[in-house]
């Protein structure tokens, strides 16, 4: 790695690992470690499969040869008997059966068991089947089948019947056998006898074994129905094995199972071991075929024990290769740092002096040693002036402030500060000074920036003079287009009484009326630009305050309303002339359906039902509908009369839709005088304002029991009296408890 000989100006121009640069070359190594990983085990992995495969071929040939070997014996079997079937003391037997005949036939049979290890004894048949005597005690009590007796049989002469391999217990172990059938003819084909001799595979498979595997290889034998022969252990390796004779491995071990059910032989690869299977037939005959499986396995731990010298050379070269990759990366950045800590160096001057800020460095006295164009132009000084001219100059700071300037710098090692240039009034500088060192610990060297902050100073001092022109009497709010609040001074917040700083709705701190025709007003205010009218707000406990209110809407430039300034001043407003103001009612709920004003009515309490009065209003003049192009007329009638009822109706009053030209008024908590009272100034104001024309009022009182529509009822009945007058549009009905 090259090395610098020069000294640096500026620690920035060292080598530093920034966060990226560690990052990348962490995320490079991860990725390393992790291929390295990934492939060494695929290595590993294909390795050990691969002696999988060879020991598997190897392992079936074997088996080739074993089940070849094991038809030879079964074929020699077949001769042997055949041989036994014509032996001359078995003739001369049949033809004397003495008991000094049968003992010499016993003896040479003896002495033919003890000889052959496979050959666990033989047996005498009589023509009907029955037995005569055997070698042994465990076989020759068992009836023959029935199929190789009598006429009925397909076989005789010289042919030798071989069984399926079949278990009988021997000194307390099953014992797997297969037994072969001789018939004994006469010349004239009749029936003298049978001969049955009786094999162990188990001790014809250890005879054949050792000379083709070694002790450690398992040889296992099975039938086509997955039943276990030979080869069942005490202690199997693998527990999915069948444990003792007889187990099925059909049941243990169902996808190994399938697997040698659907062909003759191959290979299978489990999860602890690999298995080797084939299909081998002993023998051929009419009818019948004698097929087994011969099965034998290695374990995966084996195999792995096997590739370990193996494996753990290519983990160490794996751990070697990660290491000079590793090394190479370390350099390659190394590398990189040091190239670009050269064009840093470099490109330094470029950058220090092309940028838009001002900059300057000094020696550790003061002196100016280089500077840039800009700020040449921030200090209108030519550069060749600038140089060697000292900084307490150039910052216009005198001795004592210029000794506080350099006492700062050795303890604090950082100043900054705001300069007013003499050239322009308006222009002022940010300036920063801080240490730099050598890289030799023993330069010192102020690195001084100059920025302009005219701008800066000039929005501040808008800023101020904002609040300033804010900071009045009159409330003032911005809001959005859905009146979330955005900013507002401290007369709105004194005013309304906030004290929180989160986002606030101008129309939730108002009435609810102000609150539903917000849409409306925004719509004028994109149309007209202002709206003015009173609104009324609940402030704090007191009764609702009306506010005279101006909004003038700002739209941006797709023509919709970005904000909306709002100014609010308190008014006073006498109640004489409240009903002429044209206010936006303080209450808008109209119940327009029976239910919801029987819901209001039955949650009542029983005291302010017993006191309390029913209105009903009927507002249709005479020949109002004359004719069906009336009915519009009236509905616009009866909203007007809605709107001025609604303006002064108190709030524990509740008005209800009735039928059209109908309305009812439900007076909690008010006997019938003051309801008669209520009805007369309500029908002096709708007078007033030139709505009285053809105005009935009903008045009835609640009576013990009642429901809401007999108290409706008696309200009908008041109305159709106050009809029915002509001289007073009010009457009432049922006001007084009967006694």
């Amino acid at each position: 790695m090259l090395t610098r000989k020069l000294p640096l100006l500026i620690s920035a121009q060292g080598i530093h690992w920034s966060q990226a640069r560690i990052i990348a070359a962490a995320s490079q190594l991860c990725m390393l470690l992790v291929s390295v990983i990934i492939l060494t085990n695929i290595i590993i992995t294909l390795g050990e499969r691969r002696l999988q495969e060879d020991w598997a071929t190897q392992r079936y040939s074997e088996l080739q040869a074993v089940g070849a070997l094991i038809s030879d014996k079964v074929t020699f079997q077949q001769f042997r008997t055949q041989m036994f079937a014509k032996s001359e003391l078995l003739k001369h037997y049949l033809a004397l059966p003495s008991p000094e005949n049968q003992a010499k036939l016993l003896a040479n049979w003896d002495i033919l068991v003890d000889n052959v290890p496979e050959l666990l004894g033989i047996a005498l048949y009589d023509p009907q089947g029955l037995h005569r005597f055997a070698t042994s005690n465990d076989f020759g009590k068992e009836s023959l089948p029935p199929a190789l007796l009598g006429a009925t049989r397909n076989m005789g002469g010289n042919e030798i019947y071989t069984s399926p391999l079949e278990f009988t217990p021997i000194n307390g172990k099953l014992e797997p056998f297969m037994y072969q059938f001789a018939w004994l003819e006469n010349p004239d084909q009749s029936i003298r006898g049978y001969l049955v001799t009786y094999n162990s595979m188990s001790k014809m498979l250890k005879s054949i074994k050792p000379a083709y595997s070694s002790k450690q290889a398992p040889l296992m034998m099975l039938d086509t129905q997955g039943l276990l022969y030979a080869g069942a252990q005490s202690k199997p390796n693998i527990s999915r094995l069948p444990e003792t004779m007889g187990g099925s491995l059909k049941q243990s071990y169902p996808a190994l199972w399938r697997k040698m059910a659907m062909s003759n032989f191959g290979q299978f690869h489990g999860d602890v071991a690999t298995f080797v299977y084939l299909k081998v037939e002993l023998t051929t005959q009419y009818e019948t075929r004698r097929e087994y499986f011969l099965v034998s396995y290695i374990k995966n731990e084996d195999i792995a024990a096997k590739f370990s010298q193996w494996r753990n050379i290519l983990i160490a070269g794996a751990i070697l290769l990660t290491l000079l990759v590793s090394l190479v990366i370390f350099l390659t950045h190394a590398y990189r740092l040091v190239q670009r800590s050269r064009e840093f160096s470099i490109e330094m001057t470029n950058r220090l002096f092309d940028s838009d800020v001002g900059c300057l460095i000094t020696n550790d006295s003061g002196r100016v040693l280089t500077a840039n164009p800009t700020v040449s132009k921030l200090l209108a000084l030519p550069i060749d002036e600038l140089s060697d001219r000292s900084l307490q100059r150039i910052l216009n700071l005198n001795d004592d402030q210029y000794n506080e300037f350099l006492q700062q710098m050795d303890t604090v090692q950082h100043w900054q500060s705001e300069l007013n240039s003499e050239v322009e009034p308006d222009t002022w500088l940010k300036i920063r000074v801080r240490i730099e060192m050598g890289i030799d610990k023993k330069r010192r060297y102020m690195l001084v920036t100059f920025e302009d902050i005219s701008e800066l100073k000039q929005s501040q001092k808008e800023a101020m003079l904002n609040f300033l022109l804010n900071d009045g009497p009159m409330a003032c709010v911005l809001t959005d287009p859905k009146g979330i609040v955005v900013k507002s001074n401290n007369a709105f917040n004194t005013l309304l009484q906030i004290e929180d700083d989160e986002a606030l709705n101008v129309t939730h701190l108002l009435s609810e009326d102000f609150s539903n025709h917000w849409p409306q007003i925004a719509q004028q205010l994109i149309i007209q630009g202002t709206w003015k009218g009173p609104v009324f707000a609940q402030i704090g406990h007191k009764e609702e305050t009306c506010l005279q209110t101006t909004l003038k809407g700002h739209l941006d430039s797709g023509g919709e309303l970005e904000f909306i300034l709002c100014t609010f001043e308190q008014a006073r407003l006498d109640p004489a002339n409240r009903g002429a103001s044209g206010l936006v009612p303080h209450r808008s709920t109209i119940f327009n359906h029976k239910g919801d004003l029987e819901r209001y009515f039955n949650n009542l309490s029983q005291h302010c039902k017993d006191f309390s009065s029913l209105l009903m209003i009927d507002i249709s003049a005479e020949d109002m509908l004359s004719h069906m192009s009336d009915i519009g007329q009236l509905e616009s009638r009866q909203k007007e009369v809605e709107i001025h009822l609604l303006r002064d109706l108190p709030h524990r009053y509740q008005m209800s839709h009735w039928q059209l030209g109908k309305l009812i008024v439900v007076l909690p908590d008010t006997d019938s005088d003051q309801a008669h009272y209520f009805a007369i100034e309500t029908l002096n104001k709708l007078t007033d304002n030139g709505l009285g024309e053809g105005i009935c009022i009903g008045i009835a009182s609640y009576q013990e029991g009642q429901d809401l529509e007999q108290f409706i009822a008696n309200a009908e009945v008041a109305l159709k009296r106050a009809k029915q007058t002509g001289e007073q549009n009010i009457c009432q009905a049922y006001t007084r408890l009967l006694t």
